[in-house]
């Protein structure tokens, strides 16, 4: 395993990049180099690929492989690579896929389908990150990521088979809680709610919002580096009306419709939106192509 504070960028801003397919469902590489140059362009601190914003469930095995492969070639930042399957064994093989192509870290889901909702759930869940960890080998940095319970993920980040964490729980307790208790571990705030206080704090973060307006992002980020409050209050602001507006809709409905005004083909939504949600995503649209020149331009000057 890999310690987290080898990876340059890993305890900055990573994002959670959408998957750009086409009218099949088949991965777009092209639309994909085109937003992971876009991204790279933003100094971003590193790209998650496969996570729940970028579909994984929908995606092929192999597809998976290969995009991660020449994702890496093409980035020149680290890429993180989500393993998230239905099965041990296809979670362990795309593991294997993703250290060899050269992932900077691998997020690691509980297998699709899969209750955690019970104390004795906690159980089996224990035992697949267990395998998991004892069959993967070693050379990447391996983070849990989902819906794991706190007692959970501290017996498997206390065993040392796992660099750390990314929570998606928007809980800022339980931020907290794994901030007080990480050890030697990494924690990463995978909700975009807790992005200022999560780099307020030092933390790194996986950020969906992100990859809709990178420049923002950085912008922020580099103002919480600076302690520059006014700044900060002023970039925050856009940032509040961004997650606003994405929280409206399904992942990745709102971000894939942000990328694409962007100028990057992302193809269709993974599921139909309601009659109601369309039209809010309509509204969103006409939104979005007014918010962004003032956003991109006091990102750029303040």
């Amino acid at each position: 395993m890999t310690a987290p504070s080898t990876i340059p960028g890993l305890q900055g801003v990573n994002v959670a990049a959408i998957t750009p397919r086409g009218k099949g469902g088949d991965v777009n590489f092209g639309a994909t180099f085109e937003l992971i140059d876009y991204l790279c362009a933003a100094r971003v601190g590193g790209i998650a690929l496969f996570t729940a914003w970028g579909e994984y469930p929908a995606l092929a095995a192999d597809d998976r492989a290969r995009l991660l492969y020449l994702a890496v070639k093409r980035s020149r930042v680290p890429v993180l690579a989500g393993v998230g399957s239905a099965t041990l064994d296809q979670t362990l093989g795309l593991a294997r896929e993703a250290r060899n192509a050269g992932a900077a870290a691998l997020l690691l889901p509980p297998p699709l389908f899969f209750r955690y909702d019970q104390p004795y759930d906690e159980e089996d869940l224990r035992e697949f990150y267990e395998q998991f960890a004892a069959q993967v080998g070693s050379g990447v940095a391996i983070f849990l990521s989902g819906g794991i319970a706190m007692e959970t993920v501290g017996q498997l980040l206390a065993a040392g088979c796992f660099a750390g964490i990314e929570d998606g729980s928007g809980a800022a307790d339980s931020l907290d809680r794994l901030r007080a208790h990480r050890g030697s571990s990494t924690v990463l705030s995978g909700h975009d709610s807790l992005l200022v206080q999560a780099r307020s704090a030092g933390l790194g973060v996986v950020s969906a919002a992100a990859c809709a307006a990178p420049e923002l992002t950085m912008a922020l980020d580099r103002a919480i580096a600076a302690g520059n409050g006014e700044r900060i209050g002023r970039l925050e602001a856009k940032w509040q009306e961004l997650i606003g507006w994405l929280e409206r809709f399904p992942p990745p409905a709102g971000v894939k419709t942000a990328v694409s005004l962007r100028g990057i083909q992302t193809g269709p939504l993974p599921v139909p939106l309601s009659p109601g949600k369309q039209k809010n995503l309509e509204q969103f649209r006409e939104w979005f192509k007014g918010w962004l020149p003032a956003t991109r331009k006091l990102a750029a000057h303040g």
